[in-house]
């Protein structure tokens, strides 16, 4: 099974900015999770900033979230 074939993401706002490159997302509903960049965009060099709206890929099991595009 590939990863892009159960896709869990959501579209939030990053309403906080913490140390090593963790942010917490408003995903909407009250929910409010911890995030971490995506290689690729470490690798890029894509800057993340308090109020950009992001895609998140959720963790099946309910722990953090991935950023995988902002905009």
């Amino acid at each position: 099974m590939n990863q892009k074939d159960d896709n869990n993401t959501a579209i939030g706002i990053v309403t906080e900015a913490l140390p090593n490159t963790l942010f917490r997302v408003d995903i909407g509903g009250g929910k409010i999770i911890i995030s971490y960049l995506s290689g690729k965009m470490r690798m890029h060099r894509i800057k993340v900033l308090v109020g950009d709206r992001v895609e998140v890929l959720i963790d099946p099991y309910g722990g953090k979230g991935r950023i995988i595009k902002r905009g």
